[in-house]
């Protein structure tokens, strides 16, 4: 582990120094990239600094406690101060090999959210206002940003589809786990007779891939421009600013009318467009590295029901874990209260690839 950190330390070193050189801090991309390596490092190379002179404190005691000249009072006060070195020593080693594990690029970055009926009806549109409203509060409350792409809005409120930007610290590495079908039991207000409704949605978390992680060749898109369109076909906009893209190889649609300004809206549809094909190399590359860390926990396979919000018993149970990390109070977590749910998955990911490092 020392040969490791002091890898590490050395890295760190020289990713600071490239922060104040001018050829890096005048390429953006360069720029960006450094930022997100030095971010991923701050934390690990801080304990590991502090793993590695508790260890050299250790080893001048044992000096201290070896040398025949050393007197009583003198060996006692090592030996105290050794044990309590060697607590510590242990609680930082513990951290470390958390730490230590790769993590995965994407998680500093930041990502795209797609929410989308589906089983239920007008009921599932509800659900995916509701799931909206929840990631509003729960940005909101970690100061991240929620940007608006693309909504297709229901007759009777909520979305059929709604597609938003999430720009924030490690926004991608936190709401990763939130990729799956989310399931809501409750009685609508068009049910007349009481009867509990079961209706779903899915959730898609996509890291955001910027031009150097994927290459598009513009004679692979087909863009057609149109008007913005309102709930109930009812135009918004007199003037043609919306745009969709096809990426013909893949048959990738994607479309944004958020915006009142045509390359505005074409630069936001071309982020989703890159992240959508991001996202497929990535499910290609971990196919063929298929093993314990494809689980539940980190499939992120939107075909998986993950989480069940359940209005009669007030509850959300999350079908990923276990015990008490199980289930939580329904109207905390749609007021944006995931912290607990996320924190719990990402401890049990944190698990798994110790296993996998084993």
């Amino acid at each position: 582990m020392e040969e490791r950190l002091l890898a590490l330390i050395d890295r760190f070193a020289e990713v600071e120094q490239s922060l104040n050189d001018p050829s890096v801090v005048n390429n953006p991309a360069r720029l960006r990239e450094a930022s997100r390596e030095h971010k991923s490092l701050v934390h690990v190379v801080t304990i590991g600094r502090q793993f590695l002179n508790i260890i050299e404190q250790i080893r001048e005691n044992r000096h201290l406690i070896d040398e025949p000249s050393t007197d009583s009072d003198m060996r006692d006060m090592a030996y105290e101060d050794t044990r309590t070195l060697d607590e510590r020593k242990e609680i930082l080693s513990g951290q470390l090999n958390t730490l230590l594990i790769p993590r995965d690029p994407n998680d500093f970055k930041n990502c795209i959210v797609e929410l989308r009926a589906g089983t239920g009806g007008d009921e599932a549109a509800l659900f995916v206002g509701d799931l909206f409203r929840m990631y509003q509060k729960y940005c909101e409350n970690r100061s991240w940003a929620i940007e608006p792409i693309d909504m297709t809005e229901s007759e009777r409120g909520g979305f059929k589809e709604i597609t938003f930007e999430v720009n924030g610290d490690e926004a991608y590495g936190v709401l990763k786990f939130e990729s799956g079908v989310h399931r809501v039991q409750r009685v609508p207000d068009t049910e007349s007779q009481g009867r509990i409704h079961t209706s779903a949605a899915t959730v898609a978390v996509l890291p955001e891939a910027e031009e150097v992680d994927v290459q598009i060749n513009d004679t692979d898109l087909r863009i057609d421009i149109f008007r913005s369109g309102g709930k109930g076909g009812q135009n918004v906009n007199k003037v043609e600013t919306a745009v969709r893209i096809v990426h013909i190889p893949s048959g990738i649609v994607v479309q944004c009318q958020d915006e009142r300004s045509q390359l505005r809206n074409k630069d936001k549809a071309m982020k989703v467009l890159r992240a959508r094909l991001y996202e497929l190399e990535l499910e290609k590359q971990q196919s063929a590295i298929a093993g314990a860390r494809k689980s539940m926990v980190r499939s992120g396979d939107r075909s998986e029901k993950i989480r069940t919000y359940n209005w009669p018993q007030n509850r959300v149970t999350d079908h990923r874990l276990d015990g008490d990390d199980k289930n939580h109070p329904l109207q905390g977590v749609v007021d944006g209260g995931l912290d607990e749910i996320i924190t719990a998955l990402r401890v049990a990911d944190s698990k798994l690839l110790n296993k996998s490092q084993d």
